[in-house]
């Protein structure tokens, strides 16, 4: 079996994964055209932000999982792996520490002109006079949209500056809020009226509606100061660069741009880059060594339970409905054939499986099995089925 590894992982991990009987290639300069020719023999898939298009899917054909080496699964053809029957995994959140930490140096850089003030020194100019502008953190009110591992993160940081820290998000309860020491707020609009300062995050997979829109950013402080982290796509960039001039808004952003084809490496551009009083970023939130190494840890993991109890961790593209309606549950001997016996009645009667489950007993003379089916076997197949040598106990269930 051939592992490819087409980014950058941390040293331990090449040979954690050799340990398991596995070749491993190892290209972390992979490029997309380079994946389409080394594909055709690889059973694993590594890849960072590489595009795994659906020619290379294609191309796969021993392909059986492809792990995403962080969150963002966006850069890979997930309608075309699932209909080849190919896992597609991620590290979930091993950069949520890394993202907290960017979102509040952005905001301290934001109030304290860190980025004007540099510059200046450069250009040898002392004393830049907006630099008495600054409001400070303590005791200001930071208002946070969304509460995730992310978010919750952020929070945490900024009651350590002793901020006052409000929350929106569609899941949180008041419980929650107080066992987390946030203030919980019902509204968006209600969290932008009240907070001076407001931070964003919005992960690439969950970008289908606007986050910061018009109407949340008319509803925000006059000289207030906004933090986005995340996606573009959740962001109405054009709304912004109107209304922060208005509001005469400061805002401070890392955005995560769509990958970008290959000819066009290293460009990038966005409304917000011509904004007074705005300072940027590009996709540097989850770039740390201890990024790097949590994933790379969780890479191995993931690889190393496919191969040895064939579990995969972390999976995005497996159907949470099951669309079967129908259950047989049987106990068995532990004898060869009988569960292949039992699928030639079920082929035979013209129904399709969805699932299997089977389970062995201690001393692994038995086994208990759930069949799942996507409609009610005919009673001459329910007959075949009891008669076969080995079948112990036959019941059927309604789906409900």
């Amino acid at each position: 079996m051939k592992i490819l590894v087409g980014c950058n992982l941390a040293e331990a991990a090449l040979p954690e994964l050799r340990s398991l009987g596995v070749e491993v290639v190892y290209d972390p300069e992979l490029t997309t055209e380079g994946l389409e020719k080394l594909i055709p023999d690889v059973a694993i898939l590594v890849v960072c932000r590489t595009w795994v298009s659906p020619e290379v899917i294609a191309a796969g054909k021993v392909l059986q999982m492809i792990v995403r080496a962080g969150t963002d699964t966006s850069n890979i053809a997930i309608e075309e792996a699932s209909a080849a029957g190919i896992f597609v995994t991620h590290c979930p959140y091993k950069d949520a520490t890394a993202i907290a930490e960017l979102t509040i140096g952005l905001l301290v850089a934001l109030d304290r002109r860190v980025i004007e003030n540099a510059e200046a020194l450069r250009r040898s100019v002392h004393g830049e006079p907006e630099t008495i502008e600054a409001l400070g953190l303590a005791g200001r009110t930071l208002g946070i949209l969304g509460f995730g591992p992310v978010e919750r993160k952020i929070a945490k940081r900024a009651r350590a500056f002793e901020m006052d820290v409000l929350v929106f998000s569609p899941t949180l309860t008041p419980e929650i809020a107080a066992a987390n020491q946030v203030e919980f707020c019902t509204w968006p609009r209600g969290l932008a009226r009240r907070s001076q300062m407001v931070t964003v995050y919005a992960p690439p997979q969950e970008t289908e509606e606007l986050l910061v829109d018009a109407e949340f950013l008319r509803n925000m402080r006059a000289g207030a100061y906004l933090v986005y982290v995340g996606h573009p796509a959740a962001l109405d960039q054009t709304a912004l660069a109107e209304i922060a001039k208005e509001r005469n808004l400061r805002v401070a952003y890392d955005i995560f741009a769509p990958q970008l084809p290959s000819s066009d490496t290293g460009r990038f551009k966005s409304q917000l880059q011509a904004l007074p009083n705005v300072i940027g970023t590009h996709h540097l939130a989850d770039r740390t060594l201890q990024v790097n190494e949590a994933t790379s840890k969780e890479v191995v993991r993931v690889i190393r339970e496919f191969l040895v109890t064939g579990e995969v961790l972390n999976c995005v593209n497996l159907s949470e409905h099951n669309p079967a309606t129908w259950q047989l549950v049987l106990r068995l001997r532990d004898t060869v054939g009988v569960l292949a016996s039992i699928m030639d009645v079920v082929r035979a009667d013209g129904i399709n499986v969805k699932d299997i489950t089977q389970r062995l007993f201690t001393g692994t003379q038995a086994a208990w099995c759930s069949i799942a089916v996507d409609e009610r076997p005919s009673t001459e197949a329910l007959s075949a089925i009891r008669e076969i040598d080995g079948v112990l106990h036959l019941e059927v269930r309604a789906l409900v």
